[in-house]
């Protein structure tokens, strides 16, 4: 195993770019991990991974092509974005766009909701509870930010997850596909009171909701019950509770 000693290191400024720049992750097609809890999952899930730094010694089985180099932890430390950094860094390649979103099957549209740990946490719920997709738009948190891939908790090796634009989604809309959006309105629906299959659900941001592009082609409104004094949700709570609602499994 190679030692790596230098954070000028091409490999340490590769993974230090890799957590901090979005454009950087786009430009080289790949995202970067932390933690060997995360290694291992990406293994059992088939991610086709590049390369590994560790200050420890792996306890489960490789690839054969996959590429490891040790380093000290504070080494680590220093490359990673995360303030509680773990032994193991590693990256990945990121996958290919999903294939379009049909009428089949139940998904999850996020509306410019731009917390990171949010974004991990409903691809996390959203892979528990069987959604078909995870479609983002309107400026979302990158999905492979590091803080994204840690909320996720390995659901971003399992989940399908894509991009769409405004355009693709009112096709979506002029093709038969129902969107249902949630709200604290009060003609809103209860979410109890809702069929959910073959549709798009959609939740807004933390701060503004859902923005009026979208909310123009949703074909019905939804809210969570809630205690008069209480003024919202957290995106992420919001989201897992109509996703128990319309669970596929």
């Amino acid at each position: 195993m190679e030692k790596i000693t230098s954070r000028r290191n091409p490999r340490c400024v590769h993974i230090k770019k890799l957590g901090a720049n979005s454009d950087y992750r786009q430009s080289s097609g790949q995202f970067l991990c932390d933690g060997l809890k995360l290694l291992e999952e990406a293994v059992m899930c088939g991610a086709e991974i590049y390369e590994v730094l560790t200050a420890v010694n792996i306890p489960f089985p490789l690839p054969i092509d996959i590429r490891v180099y040790y380093a000290e932890r504070s080494l680590i430390d220093s490359l990673s974005p995360l303030k509680s950094a773990q032994n193991t860094l590693f990256t990945c390649k990121i996958p290919k766009k999903a294939a379009i979103v049909t009428s089949s099957g139940t998904h999850i549209l996020l509306d410019g909701v731009q917390d990171p740990g949010n974004v991990g946490t409903i691809i996390r719920t959203a892979n528990a509870f069987g959604m078909k997709s995870v479609i983002l738009t309107n400026g979302c948190a990158d999905p492979y930010n590091p803080k994204t891939i840690r909320a996720s908790m390995g659901a971003i090796f399992k989940q399908s997850i894509q991009y769409m634009s405004m355009d693709e989604l009112v096709k979506l809309g002029n093709s038969g596909v129902r969107f249902i959006g949630a709200t604290l309105g009060k003609d809103s629906k209860n979410i109890s009171n809702i069929k959910y299959k073959d549709t798009i659900i959609v939740i807004g941001s933390e701060g503004r909701g859902i923005s009026e592009s979208i909310t123009s082609i949703c074909d019905e409104m939804i809210t969570i019950p809630m205690a008069a004094e209480c003024e919202s949700l957290n995106a992420a709570v919001a989201a897992a509770i109509i996703m128990w609602e319309a669970k596929e499994i």
